[in-house]
This record gives C-alpha cells, structure tokens and sequence, in this order.
C-alpha cells in the first residue's frame, strides 16, 4: 500500500499533475470524464468525473436506483512550494537564480541544500487559440544554498529566511534563457510559443518506508488525496451517491474559482439532480441525508516536544484514523458528524484517535468550514497523524494509510437515513 502511495506522490509533483493522475486513475477503472461546458449525459450504475482548471477533480457514480443523499469526501492536491515568477532568471555575477515567491506556509529551512526540481503547467499557442501542457522536468535542476555556519555564527541559535533573498534557488545553468528553453523542451514546444506558466519547485525524493513509518514530500495532503480516490474505486453498492474530490489552492485559503471554497461541488452535484429529474426540493432533501468528510492530516505528538500536544487529545503515527475537533469550528467536527463517522468506521474495525489543538496554541484550518458554505451537510474533519506538517519532507505511521482505505471504503458503500434533527439510522 505504501509503496503505492509513493508512486501516486511521484506522479503528482503539482496540483495539476494531481488531477491529471488522478483522472488517469479514474480512466483506467472505466470513468468517463464530463466537461463542465458540454452539456451532461449519465446512465444509472455508470461512474464519471469532471475536472476545474485542470487542478481540482470531483468524481461521482450514479445510483442504479433511488437514493437517499451522498457521501462524500474531500482532500486537497496542493501543497506549499515556491511559485516560480513570470520573470524566472535572476543573475547573481555568473550565476542565475530563480525568481521566487512562497505558496502557502512551509517550513523554510527543510527546503535548503536539497535538489530540487520544477513542474507545474504552461499554456501554449496554437493555430487556433492556446492549448494547455503538463511540466515535469523530475531531475534534479536547482537548489537552495544555505550560508556557511563560518559567515553567519549564529545560524543554529536563531535564523529568519527572508524569501527575497534566502530563499532563492541557484539553477543549473549560468546561460541566460536556459529556464525557458529547458521548459519548452519538456513540454515539446517552441519557446516563443510558451504564453504563461503555473511553475513551482518541488522536492523529486521518493518516498521511504522503515520500520514503523514513512517518509515522503507532501504527505498533507497526498496521503489522504490517494486514500480516499483508492476507497472509492474500491467501493461498490451502497444506498447513497459516493463522491470523491481533490481540491486545489487549499494551502492558500480556497478562495478561487477551482477551491473548496468555489461553487464546484454545488454545480456538479446540483448538475446530476438536474439529470436525474431531481427539483430543489428533492435535492435539499438529499443534502440532509448526506454526510461529509474532509480529509486532511493531522499534527501527531512530536517525540521531542510532547508539550506542544493537548495531553489528552495526542494522536501518534499508527494510532489510527484522527478526528479532528476545535471549538472555534476551525475543524468543522460535531458530535452528529463524528457519531456517524465512528459507527462506520466500526464495522470495518477501523481505530479512530481524537484530536484537539492545545487551548493555548492556534492550529490551522482545512476543507470543512469552507466546503459547508456551499453544501450544508453533516461534516467531519478528518485525517493521518504526521510530524513535520508543511516540511519539504514529512513522516508518517506506516500502517495507517491501509487503516484509512479501509474505513473511507465502507464510507462510500454506507448511507445515512434522517429520523429527526440530529438522529440517523446508517445503511
């Protein structure tokens, strides 16, 4: 399973390449893919996917006969990188340096003294308009130097990077117009046919497994973006719609037209309905009968510095999955949503740990609060425990990725009926 997991990462260096793998995935196990401009055409029993921007993917089967609402999970396909600028070379005497700007909150330090690579997409020219193409150069091509301890003393006492001048990659090449030509080449293009690009740098090492864990780059939120589109091509029957999203710009807050915070989910599933002869009301309905998971890792205790954790709501590497909670709705959870979501998991023997951020310490947020502003359904915040969140290279339990394919498997063949406010019967 692991080793799985680390080829979906090594074919995922971007959003883009995320959904482009992911879509690939989906083909290969008979989906058929719609296009949010073409007008719909579904067959109960068939499964089928719809792509935003080419970096954000929903996919969805439609039930042989009547259902009682959808379940449905999300995880995000973005992660922290440096964005390369439209101006890309920036020389220092006969050095080139890539222009850079920081995409979402990592931890600078884990990006230095490492090889690094570039992917992302370019849009391109052509005879009848612009057309739009995949990067991964994969090998090796910048880094970013650290200053030796003996011209800055004080390195390993106290040490802030400014990203406009620490954190810029030296790239392989001293010749002026090389970054383009190697993109273009790439891409199989002419260079004065490149029009603009979505680049980033991003970490080529592969995935590790020793012992008890894992070690790969973008784990949050590769990790729960395979677990959960692997528990849906391994799902089958069930008495709800299942869907399965990979969001991007989550590392960013969401707010674009292919986020969780877009209208996304709301076309597509408003879209089925549609189809499906389903009116307003009926589709309301089913949203009351729906459940949603937000999947996305979870801070496990560190070994060095317990202190950080609320020493009642620590969760640890292959503890299982964490349900994640926060007074402030920062992690959307309840006790309807995480009494559902309990249930299912044991029927499949899935542990469950919970998790809470100390009182005196702000966590982050992720999918949930932002999804639920455009389908209001039951939802939980969910994940992987980790150490190292938002570093170059993270670390996980090595058991808990099956742990969680299990459990989001069962998620998509369950259904949950309404009784009354907050009482449900499960399917």
């Amino acid at each position: 399973m692991n080793q799985e997991l680390f080829d979906y990462i090594a074919a995922c260096p971007s959003a883009f390449h995320t959904t482009a793998h992911s879509a690939q995935m989906l083909d290969e196990a008979g989906y058929l893919r719609l296009h949010e401009s073409d007008s719909w055409e579904l067959t109960p029993g068939k499964g089928y996917y719809v792509t935003r921007n080419g970096s954000s993917l929903i996919a969805f089967r439609v039930p042989k006969e009547s259902f009682t609402g959808f379940m449905i999970t999300a995880a995000h396909g973005d992660s922290p990188a440096y964005r390369i600028k439209e101006n890309p070379e920036a020389a220092s005497g006969k050095m080139l340096r890539l222009s850079v700007e920081a995409y979402g909150g990592m931890i600078a330090s884990t990006w230095m003294d490492r090889p690094l690579s570039v992917a992302g997409r370019i849009t391109v020219r052509t005879d009848n308009g612009m057309d739009v193409r995949l990067v991964d150069l994969k090998e090796p091509c910048a880094v970013i130097p650290n200053v030796a301890i003996h011209m800055n003393r004080s390195i390993n006492e106290s040490m802030a990077f400014n990203p406009a001048v620490d954190m810029l990659p030296l790239w392989e090449s001293v010749e002026t117009g090389s970054f383009r030509a190697r993109v273009a080449a790439n891409a199989g293009v002419k260079e004065e046919d490149i029009l603009t690009w979505d680049l980033m740098v991003y970490n080529p090492q592969r995935g590790v497994e020793f012992g008890e864990y894992i070690s790969a780059p973008r784990l949050d939120d590769l990790q729960c973006a395979f677990s959960t589109l692997k528990a849906f091509l391994a799902s089958h029957g069930g008495k709800a719609m299942p869907v399965c999203c990979i969001f991007d710009n989550e590392e960013v807050g969401s707010q674009t037209k292919q986020g969780a915070a877009s209208t996304f989910l709301y076309d597509t599933l408003e879209r089925v309905c549609e189809f499906l002869n389903l009116d307003q009301d009926h589709y309301r309905r089913m949203v009351a009968g729906s459940l949603f998971l937000s999947c996305d890792n979870a801070h496990a205790v560190h070994p060095n510095h317990p202190e950080y954790a609320d020493k009642n709501h620590a969760v640890e590497m292959n503890g299982g999955i964490v349900i994640k909670y926060n007074a402030s709705q920062r992690y959307i959870t309840d006790a309807v949503s995480a009494g559902l979501f309990k249930l299912i998991c044991d029927q499949v023997g899935a542990p469950i740990q919970v998790y809470a951020n100390r009182a005196d310490i702000k966590g982050g947020f992720t999918l949930g609060s932002v999804v639920n502003t455009q389908i209001s359904a039951n939802s939980a915040d969910i994940g992987l425990a980790q150490l190292a969140m938002h570093s170059s290279y993270e670390t996980a339990g090595a058991r808990d990725t099956e742990t969680m394919v299990r459990a989001i498997t069962e998620f998509f063949q369950s259904a949950i009926v309404p009784q009354a406010d907050g009482c449900y019967s499960l399917l």
